[in-house]
């Protein structure tokens, strides 16, 4: 561990005598490997912090003798266009859209989703069938000239908001023509 080594003294036939002169030297080679052995031990025993991921559930392909999807109730379908510049255009139904347009921000499309989806919970109630088994559809549809981090937020929306079906679909020319004014 540590020793103490001890040098010359002083000279004899001088008649002065001198004092041993003492120099102490520490070993550090145990004092390394207790560094190396708790550097092992935290590294072998400490959770790294782990990815958080979404699971997205990716539809097959349809088989040429599969059977045709159900009708989709227009009032319950959401149109969401992922825009440029983070704008995000929305419209409820198919034919004869009124495109609004909103943000990612909690008081815009977050807002927009909730209020849709107690509307269209109140419309099936009204036609006498279970809002639950009959939520609204949401489709999303990104421009060309979105950014990931859009898609990313509008996810993020949809887990927050607890959006029962929500899809990914290609824009198409229409879509295209519609927000072109806006």
């Amino acid at each position: 561990m540590s020793e103490v080594q001890q040098q010359g003294g002083g000279d004899k036939k001088g008649g002065k005598v001198r004092s041993k002169k003492q120099s102490t030297r520490i070993d550090m080679t145990p004092m390394v490997d207790l560094a190396f052995l708790l550097l092992t031990f935290f590294m072998l025993t400490t959770t790294f912090a782990k990815p958080k991921t979404m699971e997205i559930a990716v539809p097959e392909k349809p088989k040429d003798n599969a059977p045709k999807p159900p009708e989709v109730n227009e009032k319950r379908v959401m149109n969401l266009i992922l825009g440029d510049k983070d704008k995000v255009y929305w419209w409820m139904g198919i034919t004869k859209p009124e495109v609004n347009t909103t943000t990612y921000s909690k008081d815009g499309i977050r807002k927009v989703v909730l209020e849709k989806e107690r509307d269209v919970a109140a419309i099936m109630r009204g036609l006498g069938k279970d809002p639950d088994k009959f939520p609204m559809v949401i489709l999303i549809k990104p421009v060309d000239s979105s950014r990931y981090k859009n898609f990313v937020d509008i996810m993020d929306e949809m887990k927050i908001t607890k959006a029962p079906i929500y899809a990914l679909v290609p824009i198409t020319a229409d879509d295209k023509a519609l927000i072109k004014d806006k």
